[in-house]
C-alpha cells in the first residue's frame, strides 16, 4: 500500500510540472499536496503497522524479561528430547523417485532403463562374476581336494578337560548312591557344559591332551577315543568303551524326554564293524569287552563252565 501512494504521489507531481511552467510556488503546493495525499493513504496501514509493532514488542519484551531472570538465576534454558519433539535430521529422509508417471516427469514410458536389451529388462543385468563371454577366471583355478560326504566329524573332547571339570565339581563321576561301576555317557559330558547338544552331530572323541593333569578314575563310554587317551585312563584306573551311536540312538542318549519308549540301539554298519569289534580300539563288541561284561553280570562264576553246561544241556535233549 506504501509504494502505491508513492506511486500516486510521483505521477501527481510530474503531471503538475508538465501542466505549468516551473515556478516556487507551484512546485510548494504540488509538494505539499502530495504529502497529504501520501498521508491519507497511509494512514491506515500504519496504524495496523503499529498495533502489530506493539504486539511484537510487548512479546518479545516479555521474552526479553524471561531471559533476563533465567541469565540473573544463572540458568540457560534446556530444551529435553521428547515424543513431541522427535524428528529426523533435515535431508535424512528423502522420497523415492515415482517413474513411469509421464514424460514430464524425466522417468517416464520406460523409467529411465532406455529401450530393451538386457540392461532394460528385470533382474538387474548380468552377474557379477561375467567376463563378456570368455573363460572365467574361477573356471581357470585347477581343482583341490574334494568333499568327503561320508566323513563323520566328531566333537574332540581331551581327557584333560574331563579331569578339569572334576576338579570344579561340575562333572560327577559317580550317581546318587555313589555306585562305583556308574559309567559317563556324552549326556554326562553335555549336562557338565564341556560341550553343547548341538554341536554333537555324529559323536565325540576322546584326546589324550592333558595326560599328566589326569588323576581321577572313571568310567566312561564314547564314540571314539585314540590310543594316548585310553593309555592315560586306564593307567590310573579307569575303563574306556566306544560304542556305535546312530543319529536315532544320539538323539534318543542326548534328548530322552522327547522319547516315550527309548528305542534299541542299532548295531554299526560293515565299514565301522572293524572298529567297533577291535580290542585295541576298545570297541564295545569285540570279545574281550563282551567277556567281562559277561562276567559282571555272572559274578564270581566262570562264563566257560556256564557255555559248556548249556552245551551238555542241548545235548541231553538231543538224545532223548
Amino acid at each position: 500500500m506504501l509504494a502505491s501512494s508513492r506511486l500516486i504521489s510521483k505521477r501527481l507531481q510530474s503531471s503538475a510540472l508538465k501542466s505549468s511552467p516551473p515556478s516556487s510556488a507551484s512546485a510548494s503546493a504540488s509538494a505539499s499536496l502530495s504529502c497529504a495525499f501520501r498521508d491519507s493513504l497511509t494512514l491506515s496501514p500504519s496504524s495496523s503497522s503499529s498495533s502489530s509493532s506493539s504486539s511484537s514488542s510487548s512479546s518479545s519484551s516479555t521474552f526479553s524479561t524471561k531471559a533476563a531472570q533465567s541469565k540473573s538465576n544463572g540458568r540457560e534454558a534446556v530444551t529435553f528430547l521428547g515424543l513431541n519433539n522427535l524428528s529426523d535430521n533435515q535431508g535424512a529422509v528423502r522420497r523415492g523417485r515415482r517413474v513411469g508417471r509421464g514424460i514430464g516427469s524425466s522417468k517416464g514410458k520406460t523409467c529411465g532403463k532406455g529401450h530393451k536389451g538386457q540392461k532394460s529388462r528385470a533382474g538387474s543385468g548380468p552377474s557379477p562374476f561375467f567376463e563378456g563371454g570368455q573363460t572365467p577366471f574361477y573356471k581357470l583355478i585347477p581343482k583341490r581336494g574334494f568333499k568327503n560326504n561320508l566323513a563323520q566329524p566328531m566333537v574332540p573332547v581331551n581327557v584333560g578337560t574331563i579331569q578339569d571339570y572334576i576338579d570344579m565339581g561340575r562333572l560327577v563321576i559317580n550317581n546318587n548312591d555313589n555306585d562305583e561301576d556308574y559309567v559317563l555317557t556324552m549326556k554326562d559330558l553335555v549336562e557338565a557344559g564341556i560341550t553343547k547338544n548341538s554341536s554333537i552331530k555324529h559323536g565325540i572323541k576322546l584326546l589324550a591332551k592333558g595326560r599328566e593333569r589326569l588323576k581321577t578314575p572313571f568310567k566312561i563310554e564314547i564314540s571314539r577315543a585314540s590310543a594316548g587317551a585310553i593309555e592315560a585312563i586306564e593307567n590310573v584306573g579307569g575303563e574306556v568303551t566306544t560304542v556305535h551311536y546312530n543319529k536315532l540312538a544320539l538323539r534318543a542318549l542326548l534328548k530322552p524326554h522327547k522319547f516315550d519308549i527309548i528305542p534299541k540301539r542299532a548295531r554299526p554298519p560293515p565299514k565301522l564293524m572293524q572298529y567297533y569289534t577291535d580290542y585295541d580300539k576298545r570297541g564295545y563288541l569285540s570279545p574281550d569287552i563282551q567277556l567281562k561284561k559277561l562276567q559282571k553280570i555272572l559274578g564270581d562264576a566262570d562264563p566257560a563252565s556256564i557255555v559248556g553246561d548249556d552245551r551238555d544241556h542241548d545235548d541231553s535233549k538231543k538224545d532223548e
